[in-house]
């Protein structure tokens, strides 16, 4: 297996884009990942393309989505696929793409995500969110997405003390981030008091503890360790990496208060990379709703469950302190646009690690190796990758 490298990226604003098709927010990623990298790249040395979409909007043809936004850059001989894992698309369309690097299968491959949320109805919305998880005993129930994440909320409530303004600190330190960046989807700062206030969702959430529905696309452009020379002396390179799942419905689940399939894919990545959650810098992670960041620190191994939440309080996790988290500002302000959000993370990762970060306010000192953690609907899937700079 050889080694793999990201040698460029790009991602659109995300947020409402009415006038945007996905094709129109693919090509805006796509002209960034290319001018990105640091030589050049000719667009024909790309030889495999994995693009990831839940649903690219209201009546698309899902079908043969790839080859028509490879067709729409002037790549219609590229071989493409599109990948399908929830809210994990993007992250699984950035494993296969690795794997086939790896593998030899090809040197240069493209991996992107792409979605159109703003387009459909509040009631299409909610039927197109809860396809992630259980239909017979979830949705068909009246089980929202947002009502899934309540329940796992009020249940790590109940076994470890979280308390409601704890969880709204997740939502305030994202916001805090976000305003800082220029592609974020919302850009404000928010207060405790504010996320308290805010229009309730599905107890304990009010809006302020949700991600929004977004526009917005994300490219990264992999290559092969022996041809990186030829595109950049700062390559990033994928150290470790990993996937796991775990039942879909929570009903079935040992445990709600921790994701098996963020573990699974979390002690992957580290085997392969050789290093402990110590050694990580800083981290993207899947903050769909506030709970699920609690979720993460644990399941990636930041801290012992029902303690984690000492390293927010204690600014651990903000910009600054010992693990950034969510510098972009994560889904809650950055946006969550499913299919382009793990192929975001990765850009994000990238540029910090180039100290490249969009506003050099929110740029993360002396950082060498980063973490971004993608998850699937509501945990049925996780993919987590490890980053370290080089040159």
């Amino acid at each position: 297996m050889r080694r793999v490298a990201i040698i460029g990226a790009g991602q659109t604003p995300y947020g409402d884009f009415p006038e945007l098709g996905v094709k129109e927010l693919f090509a805006m990623a796509f002209k960034e990942a290319i001018e990105s990298v640091d030589k050049g790249i000719d667009p024909r040395e790309i030889q495999q393309a994995f693009i990831g979409s839940l649903s690219a909007g209201s009546g698309f043809q899902l079908g043969q989505l790839a080859p028509l936004l490879m067709g729409h850059v002037g790549l219609p001989n590229v071989p493409a696929v599109r990948v399908e894992n929830a809210c994990a698309s993007g992250g699984f369309a950035l494993y296969n793409a690795i794997n086939a690097v790896a593998s030899g299968q090809c040197d240069i491959a493209l991996v992107a995500g792409v979605e159109k949320m703003r387009d459909v109805s509040s009631t299409k919305a909610k039927y197109w969110l809860g396809i992630s998880g259980d239909t017979e005993f979830e949705r068909l129930a009246g089980l929202t997405f947002a009502g899934i994440y309540a329940i796992i909320a009020r249940r790590y409530m109940e076994e470890y003390g979280l308390t409601r303004e704890q969880l709204a600190k997740v939502a305030v330190k994202n916001h805090y981030h976000g305003k800082m960046n220029p592609k974020a989807q919302f850009r404000q700062e928010i207060t405790v008091e504010t996320v308290l206030k805010g229009a309730p969702v599905a107890d304990p959430f009010t809006v302020w503890d949700c991600s929004p529905t977004s526009d917005g696309a994300a490219v990264v452009l992999l290559c092969s360790e022996d041809r990186v020379k030829e595109f950049t002396d700062h390559p990033v390179f994928i150290i470790g990496y990993g996937i796991g799942s775990d039942y879909l419905a929570l009903q079935d689940r040992d445990s709600i208060t921790s994701f098996k399939a963020t573990r699974q894919a979390s002690a992957r990545a580290y085997r392969m990379a050789g290093i402990t959650p110590k050694e990580i810098d800083f981290a993207e992670v899947h903050d769909c709703f506030t709970i699920a960041e609690i979720l993460a620190y644990g399941d990636l191994g930041f801290g012992e469950k029902g303690e984690v939440i000492r390293l927010l309080e204690e600014g651990e996790t903000y910009l600054g302190g010992r693990l950034p988290v969510n510098v972009s500002g994560g889904l809650k302000s950055k946006g969550h646009p499913i299919g382009a959000t793990g192929c975001g993370q990765a850009y994000e990762v990238f540029n910090q690690l180039r100290g490249r970060a969009k506003n050099p306010e929110r740029q993360i000192k002396n950082a060498e190796v980063g973490l971004s953690h993608n998850v699937g609907g509501s945990g049925g899937t996780a993919a987590v990758f490890i980053y370290r700079r080089e040159g």
